[in-house]
């Protein structure tokens, strides 16, 4: 067996301290969590016991964290059924070119680069400034929209630029109508995108912080009621808060991708019943 290149141990200790450099400060948090009743906010730990997080599901003095936390919830999931709705039409409309499609195409794009504190001002002093109330679910939804849209968007161009319509000329020309296209032929076929699609968005607007600042009004979500808490809570609870929040995030891509596999798979035991049919 032939000895590896020095380059690949140069390149697997770099991968090593990115892992560590991405995963570290969470890991941190997670451990710091679980310091017992007299613990505070730094090493060496002073115990290990689950106080904190028992503490964390009683009368807070300060902050609204299950508040916070509801809205965040029901405007990750606003966001996300907006964005897979409007990305598949976006896909839709931009299979075909029209008049001014390209100056569209990079409007969309640009929200991407502009700084996200200007959007969230711009948008409230839009809200503001037109006698609407601000507040997360209208203001503070439009913000995140302007984020979120743009990934959807993209991914949609991507799986429509590859698409076989050879399988909707044959659905037309089985007599489908152009909705029963889109439902039964088109739908189907990308359904694993739009629950990519579906996850960037949720996930997106559930960490959003800098779009929510200026939009979100009198109630916070979720990060924002944790930048608050940072200044006023100084125990182990905020880091119990950190790695609930963490768990959610992953068991929500977790169901993500289980969808995304038990759907696959449905595919694949149809395609073969089918392939046993013909024989």
């Amino acid at each position: 067996m032939e000895p590896r290149p020095r380059s690949f141990y140069v390149l697997t200790a770099f991968f090593v301290v990115f892992l560590i450099f991405l995963y570290g400060p969470t890991l941190t948090i997670g451990i710091l969590s679980f310091q017992g009743p007299g613990g505070g906010l730094t090493f060496p730990m002073r115990g290990v016991s689950l106080h904190w997080f028992r503490d964390l599901f009683e009368q807070q003095a300060v902050g609204d964290i299950w508040g916070s936390f509801s809205r965040s919830l029901v405007l990750g999931l606003m966001v996300m059924i907006t964005t897979v709705v409007v990305s598949v039409m976006g896909g839709l409309a931009f299979r075909k070119r029209f008049a001014g499609s390209a100056l569209l195409f990079y409007l969309i794009i640009a929200s991407l680069v502009i700084p996200s504190i200007l959007i969230s001002l711009g948008v409230g002093l839009i809200w503001s400034q037109s006698g609407l109330p601000v507040h997360w679910s209208t203001s503070g939804f439009g913000a995140q929209l302007t984020w979120t849209l743009p990934f959807g968007l993209l991914i949609m161009f991507a799986v429509f630029n590859r698409f076989d319509k050879s399988f909707e000329e044959a659905a037309r020309d089985l007599g489908a109508s152009p909705w029963q296209v889109i439902r039964h032929v088109v739908l189907p076929i990308i359904a694993p995108s739009l629950i990519g699609v579906a996850l960037f968005g949720f996930t997106l607007s559930y960490d959003e912080f800098a779009r929510t600042l200026l939009t979100a009004g009198s109630y916070n979500t979720l990060p924002l009621e944790i930048f608050g808490m940072t200044t006023n809570v100084t125990t182990p609870v905020l880091f119990a808060l950190g790695t609930l929040t963490t768990v959610f995030s992953l068991l929500v891509i977790g169901v993500f991708l289980l969808v995304a596999w038990l759907m696959n798979r449905k595919r694949a035991r149809a395609g073969s019943d089918a392939g046993k049919g013909m024989v």
